[in-house]
C-alpha cells in the first residue's frame, strides 16, 4: 500500500508558538499557578498532557473573575478585550499566546471600528477565535458564517463595510459569501485573513484526497480548521476517515484500497499523525 502524508500536517506556526509558551511558563514559573484561558488549543491529548504538568484551564470569564494568584495564558485563538481589561484590573499576571495572526485581526477591526466602519467577521460565531476578534469589533459588528445568512444581510446605514475572515475558514467558501455581500453594491473593503498555512493546508489535502482510495484526517473534533479539511477531503474522496488518534480507526477499512492519504489540523501534535501513518503502513 502507498501512503502520501501531506507536508503541511500537523502543528501550525501560532499552534507550536502557544503550546511552547506554556511549558516554557511552568519551567520558568516554578511554584506558581499557570492557567490557560480556555484550552490552549483545540487538541484534548495536548490539553490532558498540560494538566500532567500542573496546568490548570480557566472555563470562563467567572472563573477569571474569581482568581486572585498565580499567572494566566490567553489562548492561541485569542480573546475578547473586556478580557485583557478585566485581568489589568484585577492585576491578574498574563502572557499573551494569541497567532500573531489572530493578533492581527483584532488590531484591524479596533481600528476600523474607531473609523466608524461595520465590520463583518466570515467565520463560524460560535468558535473563540471569532469570539475574540468580535470582543475588539465594537458594537457594530456581524458575523456570517454561509450563504443564506450572506443573501440575508442588509446595511441599513451609509456605513462602509470592512469584511474579515476567520483565520481558519475555507478559501473558497469565503470567496463565495464575499461576492454575495459584494453583489449588493455596498461601500466595501475585503481584507482576507485567511492563514496562508490554512490555505496550504487545505489545497494540499484536496489534491492528495483526489489521488487516492481513502484519506485519513486526523485532529480533534472541537478543531474547526480539522473539521474544514474533513469537509474538503470528503468531496473528493469518498472513503474519508475523521479520527482524533489512532485508537477511533478502524484498520479494517483499509484492506481493500492500494492508496492512502493522510492530513492533520494544525492542533494535532507530529507523535499522534506518526503513530497513525505507521500502523498503516505495518499493517498493510
Amino acid at each position: 500500500m502507498e501512503v502520501i502524508r501531506a507536508k503541511s500536517a500537523g502543528f501550525c506556526f501560532g499552534v507550536k508558538r502557544a503550546v511552547d509558551t506554556v511549558y516554557e511558563q511552568v519551567e520558568k514559573q516554578m511554584g506558581k499557578q499557570i492557567y490557560t484561558y480556555g484550552p490552549i488549543i483545540h487538541n484534548e491529548e495536548v490539553v490532558k498532557d498540560m494538566e500532567a504538568h500542573g496546568v490548570k484551564v480557566l472555563r470562563g470569564e467567572e472563573e477569571l473573575k474569581g482568581l486572585e494568584e498565580g499567572l494566566v495564558i490567553i489562548r492561541s485563538h485569542g480573546v475578547p478585550k473586556r478580557i485583557c481589561d478585566l485581568m489589568d484590573e484585577k492585576g491578574i499576571e498574563y502572557v499573551d499566546a494569541t497567532c500573531p495572526f489572530v493578533k492581527r485581526i483584532h488590531k484591524i477591526v479596533a481600528e476600523e471600528s474607531k473609523k466608524g466602519s461595520r465590520i463583518i467577521i466570515i467565520g463560524n460565531p460560535d468558535h473563540p477565535e471569532v469570539e475574540g476578534i468580535r470582543g475588539w469589533a465594537g458594537e457594530n459588528v456581524t458575523v456570517i458564517k454561509n450563504a443564506e445568512e450572506a443573501e440575508k444581510f442588509e446595511n441599513t446605514t451609509s456605513e462602509r463595510i470592512c469584511i474579515v475572515s476567520q483565520t481558519t475558514f475555507n478559501y473558497n467558501k469565503f470567496k463565495d459569501l464575499v461576492e454575495i455581500i459584494s453583489e449588493k453594491g455596498y461601500d466595501i473593503s475585503v481584507l482576507n485573513t485567511i492563514c496562508n498555512a490554512t490555505r496550504e493546508r487545505q489545497t494540499e489535502a484536496r489534491s492528495i484526497a483526489k489521488e487516492v482510495d481513502a484519506m485519513i484526517v486526523i485532529g480533534d473534533k472541537h478543531s474547526s480548521n480539522t473539521q474544514k479539511l474533513y469537509e474538503i477531503c470528503s468531496r473528493e474522496c469518498h472513503n474519508t476517515y475523521y479520527i482524533q488518534t489512532l485508537d477511533d480507526f478502524d484498520m479494517n477499512q483499509l484492506r481493500s484500497v492500494e492508496t492512502v492519504g493522510i492530513t492533520a489540523g494544525a492542533s494535532t501534535p507530529n507523535n499522534i499523525i506518526e503513530e497513525v501513518q505507521n500502523n498503516v503502513r505495518i499493517n498493510f
